[in-house]
């Protein structure tokens, strides 16, 4: 089951009509990769540098970790223009330590503001015990628009807490000890006890598995222990690249993927991307795909040095919210848990 991400994205790269990798780019793009990569020297120790990301290296960021990934779905904007070039002033935003924060960093500012005040947040057993009320505020905004899918993140919490203190003695680094420093057998215990992470599908009559959550529990549990402690796993590099809205469109960007006429409308107009449906899985198929063929072609011009889809993912990642004012086909709008 080593290859089960990398399988389904190769299969639907394989049967895609609207999405494509235009292949004779993905050596001018690893060039560019790898020189921005080596210019900000990226590593697991990058992870780190982020502000909101924590510092310390005990089972108290585990359970952070957790959290944040167990939460980390559907952070775009219903009033964002389509363009997506700039960012509508009342939508969903947390102010922490001065600063206001949109998207997957707005979680971040959430949780740690919850901590700051006192609130256990991270704490399995007061989740499990947490009321609605309580929860809801901890996802309360600075702007006139709520967070999305706020019912389904405090039944996840609950779901969560209740799992861990009966399963895993009040804490996730206990379920991290039963994976014995194996990302795969980590994943098969996040899609057995907690059904949000199930980030699997089917495509052209076969089953296929995107896992984008499960697989960036793995890499932020690697890359915050440098690979030790939590965070070594014997098997890392069976980690793909996180199939999400901003990675593919500056894979996009880079010339990496490129869509059909009709889908290119859909994605300017702003449409819906059901989830499931044959559009949103080839996007996030053939973005794994061409991620694992630009990490090919490093590996093969450093064989000296190891590299893995997480990095080059965290990298594209950033360099899409530096960027984003140059992205020239908006992300796609799919309204899901699974990212």
């Amino acid at each position: 089951m080593t290859d089960r991400v990398l399988d389904s994205a190769k299969f639907i790269a394989e049967h895609s009509d609207y999405v494509s990798i235009p292949y004779h780019h993905i050596d001018r793009a690893t060039d560019r990769i790898i020189k921005s990569m080596d210019q900000r020297e990226y590593s697991t120790k990058t992870w780190n540098q982020h502000a909101l990301n924590p510092k310390k290296l005990d089972h108290t960021t585990v359970d952070w970790i957790f959290l944040v990934d167990l939460l980390n779905f559907s952070f775009w904007s219903d009033l964002d223009s389509a363009d997506r070039a700039t960012a509508h002033p009342d939508r969903y935003a947390v102010e922490y330590k001065g600063v206001s924060y949109t998207g997957y960093w707005s979680l971040c500012a959430a949780i740690n503001r919850a901590l700051e005040s006192g609130i256990p947040v991270t704490d399995p057993t007061w989740l499990s015990k947490a009321s609605h009320d309580e929860l809801a505020m901890i996802f309360k905004s600075d702007t006139k628009e709520q967070v999305p899918m706020l019912n389904e993140r405090i039944e996840l919490m609950q779901h969560a807490g209740q799992v861990l203190c009966q399963h895993f003695q009040g804490s996730f680094g206990h379920c991290i000890e039963q994976a014995n420093h194996s990302a795969q057998r980590l994943i098969d215990l996040l899609l057995t006890y907690f059904p949000s992470f199930r980030d699997i599908h089917t495509f052209n009559h076969r089953k296929v598995y995107i896992l984008k959550r499960a697989q960036i529990m793995v890499a932020d549990l690697w890359a915050c222990f440098d690979g030790k402690s939590y965070g070594q796993f014997d098997d890392i590099d069976t980690i793909t690249m996180f199939a999400d809205y901003r990675v593919p469109q500056a894979l996009y960007y880079l010339g990496l993927l490129e869509y059909n006429t009709a889908l290119k409308a859909k994605l300017i107009k702003g449409d819906a991307i059901v989830s499931g449906s044959k559009e949103e899985l080839e996007i996030r198929g053939n973005s794994i795909w061409v991620v694992e063929l630009v990490r090919q072609r490093i590996q093969e011009r450093q064989s000296k040095t190891t590299i893995n889809a997480i990095l080059i993912d965290f990298y594209i990642w950033d360099l899409a919210k530096e960027i984003q004012d140059e992205l020239t086909v908006p992300t796609h709008h799919t309204r899901s848990c699974y990212y």
